[in-house]
């Protein structure tokens, strides 16, 4: 078999292909809805916290909420990334009524630990993550303690908002993410903005609208949500998602561990400086966030609701293509507007403007963990995860070793890099065990084009004198410079060319 998936012989092959794809770009952009209004008012936001909050102050927040992002993992201990693949063992209402309550008990007592936790220890956790110093606006202890409430609103929320994903109620899904931002975005206003409470402001109003949607769908849920617990189910489903416990800690290593290696590893005069900027350029990337997380979002649902194990294997393997295609597109606009945005997000405060030069790094980082997150699925549809730990592992140490050399000599521009290369390693590793657990015949060659024009026009764009215009051109010229590569297939160029001869409706 070739490395491309050759297309359908078949008209309805093909026609079921594309009506996959259909189905799969129609619930991301639902589920992605909510995201992309959280992430458009999250930038939006920039600026006002850019000029109420310092990069230290800046640089607290987006630590703490690295620490949450590991204490999410542990706290959650396998069970929500089991709950979806075992929510379509069967169609049976009593026990998907039992999955539901024995998971949503179980995520509520270990998220209240972990506030517990936070509460106990918090002088002692802001002391270590030098949150203790003069530079903040506000009391480290207060802000280990509001991240704790934050934790405990989010693992809950989680657990819910997951109930509408195994649903396939994208829409739901969507209308509780907009709810919950209408009441965020006012109220973090108002603490950052009215009583000034720097960055405890920004952490009190991220959970204070959060919490308040999840008080609506536990009542909402309040018929499923009995006291029945069952534990040969929970082991069961704990035996599938712990081995992805190490996956997604050595996953938070290279997403989230730089911060605190920043932190450690560059002086005190300038740590939490160097990390608020850092998660300045963090935030530029978010456009490739909303991308992956509404994609994430619809894609178990989707990947394991084919039943066909060739249709299956066919839609993977196209979904990765388009996939790298779009994450490769918006990472060279990201990566070559970003001197603009960084001005135009920090317009007063000169001090974040150096944020601009990891983004390029951070942007592509993100199109092979979006290969990552495709390949990943035949461990998941042959319930066999345990290699993504091991997967995971290599690229945490990677990235930890890197960040050893790079963050001394080169600040949050070697953290970027060291970023990058990580997760390059781990899409090779993970995918060299996935083809042996369940291969897809994944279209190599036509990814490998993709890479290689986007890099270019990339590249081109920084050696070539600064200027908007060439950015922007050398963006839009991406699609064209795909077809002189040959990237395209016959059936892609017909439709294509449909698409741009397609006869207008005149007007009446």
């Amino acid at each position: 078999m070739s490395q491309d998936a050759k297309p359908q012989r078949e008209s309805g092959g093909h026609h079921s292909l594309v009506s996959q794809l259909r189905e799969l770009t129609r619930h991301s952009f639902i589920y992605g809805v909510g995201g992309l209004v959280s992430r458009f008012l999250a930038v939006l936001l920039l600026p006002l916290y850019t000029h109420y909050l310092s990069p230290a102050d800046y640089g607290a927040i987006a630590t703490l909420i690295a620490g949450s992002a590991v204490a999410t993992v542990l706290l959650r201990a396998g069970a929500g990334y089991g709950f979806i693949r075992f929510w379509f063992d069967t169609d049976d209402p009593d026990y998907r009524k039992r999955l539901l309550r024995t998971i949503f008990w179980f995520q509520m007592l270990m998220a209240t630990l972990g506030l517990l936790f936070c509460v106990v220890f918090a002088s002692e956790i802001a002391s270590w993550l030098s949150l203790d110093s003069h530079k903040l606006s506000s009391s480290g202890t207060s802000l280990v303690i509001a991240t704790g409430v934050l934790l405990w609103v989010n693992v809950n929320y989680a657990q819910l908002t997951n109930l509408f994903r195994a649903e396939q109620r994208a829409v739901a899904f969507s209308v509780a993410t907009l709810a919950n931002i209408a009441i965020t975005v006012p109220l973090t206003i108002l603490f950052v903005v009215h009583y000034d409470l720097g960055p405890l402001g920004v952490l009190v109003g991220n959970f204070s609208g959060t919490l308040v949607i999840y008080l609506v769908l536990v009542a909402y849920r309040r018929e499923q949500l009995g006291l029945q617990f069952d534990r040969r189910l929970l082991r069961a489903v704990n035996r599938f998602g712990l081995p992805l416990v190490p996956s997604a800690l050595a996953l938070w290593v290279t997403n989230f561990g730089d911060r605190f290696m920043l932190i450690k590893l560059t002086p005190a005069a300038s740590n939490l400086t160097q990390v608020g900027q850092y998660a300045l350029a963090v935030n530029i990337g978010s456009v490739m966030v909303l991308l992956f997380t509404a994609f994430q979002t619809a894609w178990p649902a989707f990947a394991y609701g084919i039943r066909d194990e060739g249709a299956a294997k066919r839609a993977y393997a196209y979904v990765l293509t388009y996939l790298v295609l779009l994450a490769s597109w918006a990472s060279i606009a990201l990566s070559l507007l970003a001197p603009w945005i960084v001005r135009i997000l920090a317009p007063s405060n000169h001090h974040f403007w150096p944020a601009a030069d990891a983004v390029p790094a951070l942007a592509y980082s993100s199109v092979f963990y979006a290969g990552f997150i495709v390949v990943t699925v035949g461990a998941g549809r042959t319930k066999n995860t345990q290699f993504n730990w091991i997967a995971a592992a290599v690229a945490a140490v990677v990235n930890f070793t890197l960040n050893l050399w790079l963050i001394p000599a080169y600040g949050m521009l070697g953290a970027a890099y060291a970023t990058l290369i990580a997760y390059a390693v781990l899409m090779v590793v993970r995918t060299w065990n996935a083809q042996h657990i369940y291969p897809v015949p994944y279209q190599w060659r036509r990814v490998g084009v993709v890479l290689v024009a986007a890099g270019a026009l990339t590249l081109a764009g920084k050696l070539l004198p600064s200027s908007l215009a060439l950015a922007i051109g050398l963006t839009i010229v991406y699609p064209l410079a795909l077809a002189v590569l040959g990237f395209y297939q016959p059936a892609e160029r017909a439709r294509i060319r449909s698409l741009l001869h397609r006869p207008r409706v005149a007007a009446t």
